[in-house]
Parts: C-alpha cells; structure tokens; sequence
C-alpha cells in the first residue's frame, strides 16, 4: 500500500460537537466572547507596555512578547473554528490542517519556556535584588526571549512531523475541535506506542522540566519573602508573584492533563473541553489576570485613559 498517498488526504473532517448539535450555538457564544476579550486585552497589555516609559522593565518585557504570543495562539485555532459552526463546514484542507498543528504547537512551547523565565525574573527580583539590574540585562532578556521562541518552533517541528508521518489509511475524520497531535495520533492504523514514547520525552522536556524549574524558583522565592519582616513587604512580593503562579497553574496544569498521558486514555469529550481551556480561556484570562493583579499596570492604564480623554478635549 502507498503510505504517502493514503496518509495525505486533501482535507479532514472536524468532527467537534457533531454527536451533540444542540451545543454549537453556545460554543459560538463562547468563542466569540473569548476571543473579543484575548484580543482587545492582549493588544491592550502590548500597548502599555510599549509605549510606557515606566513600563520599561525586564517583568513587561516578557509580558509583551506573552500577549504576543497569547494573540497568536488563539488566532490560530478559533477564527477557523468560528467559520466552521458560522457555515456549517467541518472540512480543513491538509495544508490548513498542517499549518495549525505547527503553529499550536510552537505557540504552545514557547510560552511553556516563557513562563519558566519569567519566574526566573521574578527570583532575581526577590532573592537577588542588588544584582537584578546586571543579571537582567536588555541583552540577556532578548536572548532568553529568543531562545523561549525558538526552542518552541524547533519542538513544534520535531513532534509535528512525528505525528504527520504516522499512517492513517484515509482515515480523515479528526474527533476535535482543530489539529492537535492525540486527536491525530488517533487516526493511525498502524501502533502509535513508539511515537508516543518519543512525544511524551518531548513533552516531559516542554513541561514537566519547565514546571519543575519554576516551583524551584517560587520555593526559593517563598524563603525570602518569609524572612522579610514588614507584612507590606510581604505583600507586596507575594502581589508581584501571585499573577505569574495563577498563569502558570492554568496554563501546566491544562497541558499536561493532555500530553502526558497516552492519546488512548484520553476521555473523548473531556480532552475536547480542556483543550478549548488551555488553547482558549487561558490566553483570554492572562490579560485579566496581569492587569487586576498588577498595581503598575492598573495605573498605567489609566494613564492612557486619561492621556486619550485630555486629547480628545
């Protein structure tokens, strides 16, 4: 048999909620909400940032290049998603199919790597306070950025064609919202075992060392704050850490629900509705999170405000 040609099809079928159309408008609902949020609080967040000169640090360095990234994420799954329950359509080309499995994933990776180093950050902050400034250079930060970048598109392209290689015998129909590997790992006729033994190292790599890394970081940063004596200081450590630990919860704790265990394993819908969380709310909750947790970024914000109102008078 032509393994290329039958693994290959023009186009998969995105089967979603189709055994259950009853929750196709509240999904457009969803959606529609969710993304109108991620999008105006994310290019919100990217705008203070940028254009605040008392925003210039390290923490909204990378909290930029995180609302970058949470943009992205979500644009390449739900404007697809919103015109397949909009027309009806369950059809993704395989080039379409292709192309949202190497962004999700990219994306995915990177602000795994993303959120290790901005807890990297904040420990400097609290535990080397008098060397933050060197540690935590303009070059040492885009450097870190950069690597967070592209050792999430160079994973992307090492699991992606992992999964893509896998014969599926003209199996096309993908019981999922949109392209992700253990949806896909499904279709193949052939032992997916091997494969998901190399994927679940390069999940351990992408997640469970990260995640690891940033508790050592906050159990580092738990220590100094307890030794600091005034409750305001305490407070105010445990406020600049709070946001961070919130994001990474929501974001890890989603993630490897899905990747670290086998796709077989994986109840059917309840994969469905944590992939939409971790692909979805939570790049919508970041900006939330960031900005009624963070005081600077409160203030900033109505800075604009005010800066925009006196304008416009």
């Amino acid at each position: 048999m032509n393994w290329a040609n039958e693994s290959s099809p023009k186009e998969f079928i995105l089967l979603g909620f189709s055994d259950r159309p009853w929750l196709q408008m509240p999904l457009l609902v969803v959606l529609l909400i969710s993304y109108t949020f991620t999008i105006f609080g994310n290019v919100s967040i990217m705008t203070v940032c940028i254009l605040d000169p008392k925003l210039q640090t390290p923490m909204y360095f990378f909290l930029t290049n995180l609302s970058v990234l949470d943009l992205c994420y979500t644009t390449s799954t739900v404007p697809h998603m919103l015109a397949s329950i909009c027309h009806n359509k369950k059809t993704i080309s395989y080039g379409g199919c292709v192309a949202q499995l190497i962004i999700f994933l990219a994306l995915g990776a990177t602000e795994c790597l993303l959120l290790t180093v901005m807890s990297f950050d904040r420990f400097v902050a609290i535990c080397r306070p008098l060397h933050y400034v060197v540690i935590m250079n303009p070059g040492f930060c885009r450097k870190m950025a950069a690597f967070s970048w592209l050792t999430g598109v160079s994973n992307s392209v090492l699991q992606s064609s992992l999964t893509l290689n896998m014969p599926r015998c003209g199996h096309r129909e993908v019981d999922h919202f949109f392209c992700e590997v253990p949806a896909l790992l499904k279709l193949s006729c052939a032992d997916t075992k091997p494969i998901e033994a190399e994927l679940f190292f390069f999940s351990v790599l992408i997640l469970l060392i990260p995640v690891t890394l940033i508790l050592i970081s906050y159990g580092f940063i738990a220590q100094a704050v307890l030794r600091i004596r005034s409750a305001e200081g305490r407070r105010k450590a445990f406020g600049t850490c709070g946001s961070h630990m919130v994001v990474v919860s929501l974001f890890f704790g989603t993630a490897i629900y899905i990747y670290l265990q086998p796709p077989s394993s994986t109840s059917k819908d309840w994969g469905k509705m944590v992939s939409l969380f971790y692909g979805i709310i939570t790049p919508m909750l970041n900006p939330l999170i960031y900005s009624l947790r963070n005081k600077d970024m409160k203030q900033s914000c109505k800075r604009m405000v005010s800066r925009i109102i006196f304008c416009k008078k």
